[in-house]
């Protein structure tokens, strides 16, 4: 069998990862959308003078996820600004816990509160829905994996926000990681030119991995044949299906099963023995997770 896939970026690398260009540029944005011109709220009615210590705290159970993000949110509000973490990305809290002190000019904090929070309480949100998908196929050896329904130019903050959560990073674009699924198929998809396309990858961009989607037993056998190919991609399997997949397959390939698969029935996949699930409402369909700012009186 092949290797299982590597992780986009290791757990150690994520928070720097946040401050890539892409995720600077949209911290900035984020900013300007809200502040304009400036805060006229703040300027009229908090003294310049005035200085403050606040508080985000946890209204409700979650893990942790972008703080490097928030913290980065409030220095480019006002460089003044004094940030403490409290909880790494990864680490659980509680309701009542406090995650992060601010201090410092107490326009600057107002002004960076609700973005801050903008960030903290999605990406919180994805890694404790991860953490729950996660624990939800124990004991089985499978990868729960995040997939590329997530907020446009947030990708790189909400697949961290997988990790944090337990998860793992499937490809983090078109453009790393080939997945030729049914409408390619569905276009050219005889044996002798899928056959000869993943030689062309192979030969042209070696150590890219080259996935399949199956909708059927009988595209599992046939592409089984094929050479080259990393993955199987099961998309709409039910049990049954999954298990026979598995039989045929004989640990020749990994396996990802996708579809429809929801916290009450991941167990019942997990168990038929495939080697990843993926799951699109990791990203796409959380509830932010409540989180308030409070100042320290």
């Amino acid at each position: 069998m092949t290797s299982p896939p590597a992780a986009t970026k290791s757990a150690s690398d994520l928070a720097a990862s946040f401050m890539e260009p892409t995720t600077e540029s949209l911290i900035r944005a984020a900013l300007a959308e809200d502040i304009g011109p400036g805060d006229v709220t703040a300027t009229y009615f908090v003294p310049e003078t005035l200085v403050s210590k606040a508080q985000i705290v946890a209204r409700e159970p979650g893990i942790m996820a972008g703080m490097e993000i928030a913290k980065r949110v409030f220095e480019l509000v006002d460089a003044r600004l004094q940030t403490i973490s409290l909880r790494q990305d990864g680490e659980a809290f509680v309701k009542g816990d406090v995650v992060l002190e601010i201090s410092g000019p107490t326009r600057g904090i107002l002004t960076g509160e609700r973005t801050a929070l903008n960030f903290l309480q999605r990406l919180c949100a994805i890694a404790a829905q991860t953490q729950r998908y996660v624990a939800a196929v124990k004991p089985h050896p499978v990868q729960i994996w995040d997939t590329r329904k997530t907020t446009p130019g947030w990708r790189l903050l909400e697949k961290a926000a997988v990790k944090a959560g337990g998860g793992t990073n499937h490809r983090m674009g078109l453009y790393d990681h080939v997945m030729v699924k049914d409408n390619h198929i569905a276009a050219n998809g005889a044996s002798e030119q899928l056959q000869a396309a993943i030689d062309r990858v192979r030969a042209e961009r070696p150590g890219t991995r080259i996935q399949l989607e199956c909708d059927t037993l009988e595209q599992v056998a046939r592409f089984l044949d094929l050479r080259g190919v990393d993955m199987l991609l099961l998309d709409n399997m039910g049990c049954e299906k999954l298990r026979e997949a598995v039989r045929l397959n004989a640990g020749k390939l990994w396996l990802e099963a996708s579809g429809g698969i929801t916290l009450q029935t991941i167990g019942d996949v997990a168990a038929t023995g495939v080697n990843a699930i993926s799951v699109g409402a990791l990203t796409h369909s959380v509830k932010a997770l409540d989180l308030g700012l409070d100042f320290v009186v």
